[in-house]
């Protein structure tokens, strides 16, 4: 394979303007959060059964459509380049929220959302966009640059849509779709492009595949233990964004502020947790404990959500469900040591796949388990059903990796790339 030529140089404002791209995505996202499920309620004229089941299809095709665009994406970004791609999701993303915001029915709601699927699926340009213009020994930084916009997006969002969402369902969305506009304006004056023209290649859609990636998982019989438990917490975690906001409003009478602050607290706690306690847990009790651990601590705080009686009480599991955290770190590093170090990419976009299919399976089991719950003839009580759902399946994963994984070590078992 042909090596990459000199990498052009960084430009502040071109990174910057990176960073504000993707804290502004996972900002609307965050922001769209505590009010979405509240707009569709208002269209449904607050039938809660059936704003659940349709606000489980909204998250659906959302996930669905990042599933299947992120990849065409990237490879178009390949072949004609990093900035009309990013420049281009930042105006479709506008637009796309300016619909949501606008729309007089459901429907147009409901299309809104999808093209905010397909236009919001840059993070992997954004990140090519990073590897292609700067050098390699200060890659490490500048992702750590776009980690630190997911959090920060995470925090910020919820707390500034649910504050926005006291005023109207549809502000944040506006707000939203005026930020990414306005960043695109930005973006066309002070983005320059980082992929040459000598270094693109020529789109294939075999390449734009969402499954392809999954092969690797076939060719090494020992990842698929550990793929089963990513899965299975990632499909369980699913249960958190696509019902939450419907289930505090139904149980605890919360106002879309009330969830935003909520959210932006689970953010600082996520936040913490991966800071300052994933590396000491991991250092003291090896990878394998960790990610047990972790799946243990999502059980239990999920568990507590479902039954929590009183939104004071649902607070205090917070720090419960951020432990949760411990596992992501731990399961990606013994799955790691079963690849060869030319397929960690691979590996990477397997773990993608996988996410994605979780992603677009959740929203329809989850928010149609509530649906049943809240339906007539139901208690109260009964709506926490999603997340006891959750529950059973994180304690049943924890039981399945305590066996899956009694042969892995911590000690470096990276396969060396030589036969």
């Amino acid at each position: 394979m042909t090596e990459p030529g000199p990498q052009p140089k960084s430009s502040r404002a071109a990174i910057t303007f990176i960073f504000i791209t993707v804290l502004l995505d996972i900002m609307a996202l965050g922001m769209v959060a505590p009010v979405l499920p509240k707009l569709v309620t208002e269209f449904l004229e607050q039938n809660t059964t059936w704003a659940a089941v349709t606000y489980g299809l909204f998250n659906a095709a959302f996930a669905s459509l990042q599933f299947l665009f992120s990849p065409v994406v990237g490879s178009l970004s390949d072949r004609f380049g990093r900035r009309p791609l990013i420049l281009a999701s930042n105006l479709g993303l506008g637009l796309s929220y300016a619909l949501m915001a606008w729309a007089p029915s459901l429907s147009l709601l409901f299309i809104g959302r999808a093209v905010s699927g397909i236009t919001g699926a840059s993070f992997g340009t954004a990140s090519a966009y990073i590897a292609d213009s700067t050098p390699i020994e200060k890659r490490a930084g500048a992702f750590g640059i776009l980690g630190a916009a997911f959090g920060l997006g995470f925090i910020l969002g919820p707390a500034i849509g649910g504050y926005l969402g006291e005023y109207s369902s549809r502000l944040p969305l506006w707000v939203a779709g005026g930020f990414s506009l306005v960043n695109a304006c930005y973006g066309f004056f002070v983005l320059p492009e980082s992929l040459p023209k000598n270094l693109r290649t020529n789109f294939r859609w075999r390449r734009a595949n969402p499954i392809g990636s999954l092969k690797l998982l076939r060719r090494h019989p020992d990842l698929m233990a550990l793929a089963t438990v990513l899965f299975i917490s990632t499909l369980a975690q699913v249960s958190l964004p696509s019902t939450v906001t419907l289930y505090a409003m139904f149980r605890y009478h919360w106002t879309p502020h009330t969830v935003g602050i909520t959210l932006a607290l689970v953010g600082i706690a996520m936040v913490i947790v991966q800071a300052g306690v994933v590396g000491q847990v991991v250092k003291r009790f090896g990878n394998r404990a960790a990610l047990i651990t972790g799946l243990c601590f999502g059980s239990a705080g999920l568990f507590y959500a479902g039954l929590a009686p009183t939104g004071g009480i649902f607070l205090f599991g917070i720090p419960i469900i951020a432990l949760w955290g411990i596992f992501g770190a731990a399961g990606q590093t013994l799955m790691s040591h079963h690849v060869t170090a030319s397929e960690q990419g691979q590996l990477q976009g397997a773990n993608a796949s996988l996410t994605g299919i979780a992603e677009l399976v959740g929203p329809l089991i989850f928010p149609f388990t509530f649906a049943y719950f809240v339906s007539p003839g139901h208690s109260v009580a009964a709506s926490g059903a999603p997340f006891l759902l959750a529950g059973a399946l994180l304690a049943g994963n924890a039981l399945f990796a305590f066996f899956a994984t009694k042969g892995e070590s911590d000690d470096d078992m990276v396969i060396d790339d030589a036969p």
